[in-house]
Order: structure tokens, then sequence, then C-alpha cells
């Protein structure tokens, strides 16, 4: 009996978007109009690529950055439940599949004491270039029609899956925890005895019901949560059946 968490990472795990809490560290706390405006839809990466090249070329430090992002509070409830996780290892195998990037997750991750509740982490790869400047790449290339060019958590999920299963690791069931958009094409993949918990208010909520509607239901169940104690609730009822 082993349960799958998959976790997005911005306003899931922690309450704000990581890629836009870094434009604190920008001159007067804000990008330059021409900059703002040069981002293209699907084109999220390319975009914060300009932003890190903006800040190192205004002298912020990776210091700076680190001090500035670990500042980004935790989601209602988040931090009991990541402790009650990684308590009860036994029972859950845990992700996170995210468009932010693997520096910023890290030092959130490390800086709460955090990182080895969970097994992996999939997102935009990203490092200090010799000149102190923070570079990012897309994570994979994807056919996905409805997923930004960067990134398909669908892939992502399914890939993860296939390896686990090559090493004789399968789940009970998958729990995907999310907010955005671009959670629903991992959602769509799910199966009946699976459950999407998209964060209440937020697009992936928005998107699950809209499909409700046109009569064309994703084929898991759905738990809507709006603090982390609600995720918690389910997942002591998961270990109890």
């Amino acid at each position: 009996m082993k349960f799958l968490l998959v976790f997005d990472f911005d306003h899931t795990i922690i309450d704000e978007n990581s890629d836009t809490w870094i434009v604190k560290c920008a001159p007067e706390r804000k990008l330059p109009n021409g900059l703002r405006n040069s981002y293209q839809p699907g084109h999220w990466t390319e975009y914060m690529g300009r932003v890190f090249v903006y800040l190192g070329d205004n002298g912020v430090k990776e210091d700076e950055m680190r001090r500035t992002m670990t500042t980004i509070p935790f989601t209602a409830g988040m931090v009991d439940l990541l402790g009650f996780i990684g308590k009860n290892k036994e029972f859950f195998d845990c992700i996170i599949v995210s468009d932010s990037n693997a520096v910023f997750i890290d030092w959130i991750l490390k800086a709460a004491d955090f990182h080895e509740v969970f097994d992996e982490v999939f997102t935009n790869p990203a490092s200090f270039s010799s000149a102190g400047y923070l570079t990012v790449q897309n994570f994979h290339a994807h056919h996905c029609a409805t997923c930004p060019k960067n990134l398909c958590k669908r892939k992502v999920l399914k890939e993860f899956l296939d390896k686990q299963l090559e090493r004789g690791i399968s789940y009970t069931r998958i729990v995907y925890i999310g907010d955005g958009g671009n959670d629903l094409c991992p959602v769509m993949f799910l199966k009946k005895d699976d459950i999407a918990m998209p964060r209440q208010g937020y697009t992936l909520e928005k998107k699950i019901s809209q499909l409700s509607q046109d009569l064309s239901p994703v084929s898991c169940s759905v738990l809507v949560w709006s603090s982390a104690t609600d995720i918690m609730s389910y997942l002591k009822l998961l270990m109890k059946k």
C-alpha cells in the first residue's frame, strides 16, 4: 500500500509565485515596462531568463536572491502537512512537478528543512553562471498542444510512473495537489481511483468544474482544498483504509 503524492510548487506548497517574488530584488522592486511586456504566452521560461539577466546587470547577487526567496510564506497548513508526510514516508512517495526552477525550489525547501520529504523534484534546470547570473533552461521538449513549450506535467508524471514500474514499484493511488492551468493536463491522465486536489478558487478548480459542466468530467475523484490541513485530513483517511 503505497501512495504517490504529486505537488505543484507555486501557489500550492508556497503561497506565492516564486518567479514574480524575485522581482523584490529589482531596483525599486519592479521591472521596466519593456521587459514586463516582452512575455509571450507559452514562453515563460525565456521571459524569466531575461528577468535574471536584468537582475544580474543591476548587480543583484546570489546571496540577496536567496535571502529574498526564503522569505516566501508557505501556504496555510503546509508546514504541518509536509512534516506529517516526512514522518510517514513508508506510506507516501512524494514528488514536485513545477514550472519554477531548481535553484528557487532547492533554496526554499532546504531553508525550511523539507528537502528530504520529496523523492524527486522535476522543474526547469537552473544555475549561476561564472559571471554570477542566474540562468534557467526548459525542462524538456514535448508534443502536447495544451502545455507551455518548456514543460508538460503529464509527460513528466507518465515517465516517472513508467520508471517506477521498471523498478517494481506501483502505487495504490495517486494524489495530485495543484492550483494552475498547467496542472489540468496531468489531472486528465489520472485514473478512477486517483484523486485530484485543486486549490479552492484557483485556475485548476475552475477548469475541472468547467469540464463537468461540459459533460466531459475528469476520470479521477476531485477534492477541493483551501488549507493544507484539508489535504492532511484526507491522507490520514487513506492510511486507515
